[in-house]
């Protein structure tokens, strides 16, 4: 590697280099690994043992009870099974698909971000971590010319349907999302680095935003992640550039909660036309779903 090389290129062309394995071999692997686990545990500032977040309680507590007007009188879900269609298809995305790999699980926790786990875990906060009944996922890759294998850098959308015990609980996941994320308002993560001849101990500052988004179905969020440059402890000197923000939607439609996330040349209008299809998608599989639906 060339010594001129910027901080922000070196984690590029660390991704390019990856090569995916098989499918079944990604489906024997642990669930949804993500870009951001990916780039977290790439980039040399990042702490080791970066693991999957979920959707926690805050400070570990039950979950509060639902209310009573809005608790359903049965709260077995008449529909069981997350179907295919409930997850986001090929014709609803604006660029070829060539690949789709997709698993189911049973007992999931609810999972966003993990870089702000490892947040959360560096503070001392408890888990508690709100668990699905059933979940699906699913990894769209672009079309690739013939030959050649796909690479990290042709996701262009992963997506986590989880099928929660009940509408209020479902509710509760998104908005426990921005709890989870107070503690974390300016983290601070260091590890070592070696840049243009020059090692030490950099600081990355992380910092993470809950905004509404319009999806429809009972209401969406988005959780934006940013990151500063990399900054060395000792001298202060800053290096590299600074990283685009990496964007998470949440959507919910009755019991159902979706988490999606893009490649990395996704854009934020594509992250909200997914949003949309994918709660168009959940609709005809949720139970208790809203009369927008």
């Amino acid at each position: 590697m060339r010594d001129d090389l910027t901080f922000a290129e070196r984690v590029q062309r660390d991704l390019h280099d990856v090569r995916w394995p098989g499918p079944e071999e990604l489906r024997a692997r642990a669930r949804r690994r993500s870009l951001r686990t990916v780039v977290a545990t790439t980039a040399v500032v990042a702490v080791t043992g970066v693991c999957a977040v979920a959707l926690a309680r805050p400070g570990g507590s039950p979950a509060p009870s639902p209310p009573a007007a809005s608790a359903a009188p049965d709260s077995t879900p008449t529909q069981h099974e997350i179907t295919t269609d409930a997850l986001l298809q090929p014709a609803d995305l604006a660029r070829p698909v060539e690949v789709k790999l997709s698993q189911a699980g049973l007992g999931e926790p609810v999972r966003v971000d993990a870089v702000l786990d490892q947040c959360r875990a560096s503070l001392g906060l408890p888990e508690g971590w709100q668990v699905s009944r059933l979940s699906r996922s699913q990894t769209l890759l672009r079309a690739r010319p013939a030959g050649t294998e796909p690479r990290n850098a042709d996701v262009l959308v992963m997506q986590d349907v989880y099928r929660l015990g009940t509408q209020d609980e479902a509710t509760l996941a998104l908005l426990t999302l921005q709890h989870l994320v107070d503690p974390c308002d300016e983290w601070r993560s260091r590890g070592p680095y070696d840049w243009k001849g020059q090692s030490g101990t950099a600081e990355v500052v992380h910092r993470w935003q809950v905004q509404p988004l319009e999806s429809g179905g009972n209401g969406g969020v988005l959780l934006r992640h940013t990151m500063s440059r990399a900054r060395d402890v000792i001298t202060g000197a800053t290096f590299g550039d600074e990283t685009r923000p990496t964007d998470t939607a949440v959507v919910q439609v009755g019991d159902l909660v979706s988490v999606l996330s893009l490649g990395r040349d996704g854009t934020e209008a594509e992250l909200q036309q997914f949003a949309v299809a994918a709660v168009a998608r959940m609709c005809a599989n949720a139970n208790a779903p809203p009369p927008n639906c």
